[in-house]
This record gives structure tokens, sequence and C-alpha cells, in this order.
């Protein structure tokens, strides 16, 4: 089965992909009331990497639509698969399918590939989707993805995303925020220190991501030192 539907040589949205999203939107809309806030901050043109948390099902379609990148696409862990209609809606997204059971090279290099050629990737460096609806530990599988791209990092939070299927089930619409950062970027490693860079790469992501949440979404992140001084900016 092949790990991507995105064909580079495109340069535009193809139909399917516009209707798709015309329809993700009026479906997401109906589910629940989405606000988007700094979604200025997220390049309209030119591979980027969005760097968020995971808390739902519904995070990648939500991801989807960002006002500024109609062309986005995610790396998605495989599981999903089982589920028929995620299975149909991601493919059309052009989706980069992740197996999390081994170390996926195959995958990484497609996601590299596509920010060299401009796309723009959501990606959720905690690895799982978190069951309390805190921040878990990050990963530091979307630093190598930074560093071997080139590309900016946007750190994305999204807010009560969890509460979505909860309240379907009472027939009520959740508020729900994704809240988008500033774009940076990674400097090289140093081959030194290459252990201590990259744990710390990876703490600065996931502390831009703890920083743009409410206090109850930041978990693993709550009390470090870099979220209270990011929150003081």
């Amino acid at each position: 089965m092949k790990t991507s539907e995105l064909d580079f040589s495109e340069g535009t949205l193809t139909v399917r992909r516009k209707v798709l999203n015309v329809a993700l939107g009026v479906l997401l809309h109906s589910l629940a009331k989405i606000h988007f806030v700094g979604a200025e901050n997220v390049p309209s043109q030119g591979g980027v990497l969005l760097a968020t948390n995971h808390m739902s099902q519904f995070d990648t379609l939500l991801l989807a639509l960002t006002p500024t990148r109609p062309d986005i696409t995610a790396l998605v862990t495989d599981k999903y698969k089982k589920n028929l209609l995620f299975l149909a809606v991601l493919n059309m997204a052009g989706i980069i399918w992740l197996d999390r059971t081994k170390a996926d090279f195959g995958a990484f290099r497609v996601a590299v590939d596509a920010l060299k050629h401009g796309y723009c990737i959501g990606v959720a460096p905690e690895g799982t989707r978190s069951k309390t609806g805190q921040l878990a530990e990050g990963k530091p599988g979307i630093v190598l993805l930074g560093l071997k791209s080139g590309v900016p990092i946007v750190p994305v939070g999204l807010a009560n995303t969890d509460t979505i299927v909860p309240n379907l089930r009472r027939l009520k619409r959740s508020e729900v925020t994704l809240h988008y950062g500033k774009a940076f970027q990674l400097p090289p490693l140093d081959r030194t220190s290459r252990d201590e860079q990259m744990k710390a790469y990876t703490e600065e992501i996931m502390c831009r991501i703890a920083a743009l949440l409410p206090e109850k979404h930041r978990g693993f992140y709550a009390n470090h030192s870099r979220v209270q001084e990011l929150l003081n900016l």
C-alpha cells in the first residue's frame, strides 16, 4: 500500500482536495464552534511543519481547515486505516501514513520530500493521542524532520478537541480553538553534543506548543520554566 497519495508534480490543489476542504469545513463547523487564533503565522506558501498536540480523532481533520494552507497534509499513524471513513477522507487529503511499530524511514523520506517541494505538514511530536487531555512528553522525530528539510516550524495548540465526541453524545457543540504560534527554525546540530541538542530542541518545540494551550492541557510541560518564559513574552 502506498505511503502517501501526494503528487509533487501538481503544484496546485486537485479538484478532489478542493471539494474535500469544503466538505470538511461544513461538517466540522456543524460539530463544533471552531476558532482560529494566529493563523497568519502560518506561511501561505513553501514548506512548513505544524507541530501540534493530539487529543482527538478529529485533530488532523481540524488542522486541514487552517485558513492560510488549504494544501496541508499530515503524518498520521496507520491505525486509523481501521476506520473506513477516516481512511477515505485522509487518503483524499494526501496523508502520509506512518507505521509507529517501527522506525518508518519510508514515511520519513516522503515527508522530507514533501516539505522540500513546498508542502505544509502537520505532526504530533507526542507520537500518539493523549487519553488524558494533557500534553505528553515529546519525541525527537519532528526535530529530525525540521533539520533534514530546513523548513520553519509553527507550533499549534489545539484546545478542547477532546470534548468533541463526549459533547456530541449529549447533542452539544464544543468550543474548539486552534492557536498558531510564530514560526521558527532550528539551528544545525553540533556533532559534539548531538543527543543533548536533540533533547533541547524537542523541549523547545513542546514548550512552544504548551504555551499556546490553556493550563489544563499543558500536562508534562505545565511547570517547565521555558513555558513560563514564553507566556511572559
